[in-house]
């Protein structure tokens, strides 16, 4: 499997150094001294058929009028009156009665220090 790899590499490696030795320069003249080539015939350009022609929109002075709504309604039978509903009470809140006392917390102990040892002196 790994030899397989090294030989791929060993011909990409091949393929690109042919390739890198093909210089742009050689090319460009190569095109430039091919005989004159024919030209393109230029195709027929397609004609697009006419397009109808829009109506004109009426205008406003030529709308028939919008007929009238009646200004007064007819007379309805008066909606029927709704019953009232009830308020709604809260019972009555009960006598307030104190909290208990909450223990207090210990009090934490104070660490002690550590001495700290100073460095010896340098020469």
């Amino acid at each position: 499997m790994a030899a397989s790899n090294i030989n791929c590499s060993i011909l990409f490696l091949i393929i690109a150094l042919s390739l890198s030795s093909i210089t742009t320069s050689r090319a460009a003249r190569s095109l430039l001294q091919l005989p004159n080539l024919p030209t393109i015939p230029s195709l027929p350009q397609p004609t697009m058929p006419q397009l109808p022609k829009i109506p004109n929109f009426p205008t406003a002075a030529t709308l028939p009028p919008l007929p009238t709504l009646p200004t007064t309604t007819p007379n309805l039978p008066s909606l029927p009156t709704l019953p009232s509903v009830p308020k709604m009470t809260l019972p009555p809140m009960p006598a307030i009665i104190p909290l208990p006392n909450m223990p207090s917390l210990p009090t934490i102990p104070t660490i002690p220090t550590i001495p700290t040892l100073s460095p010896p002196p340098s020469n």
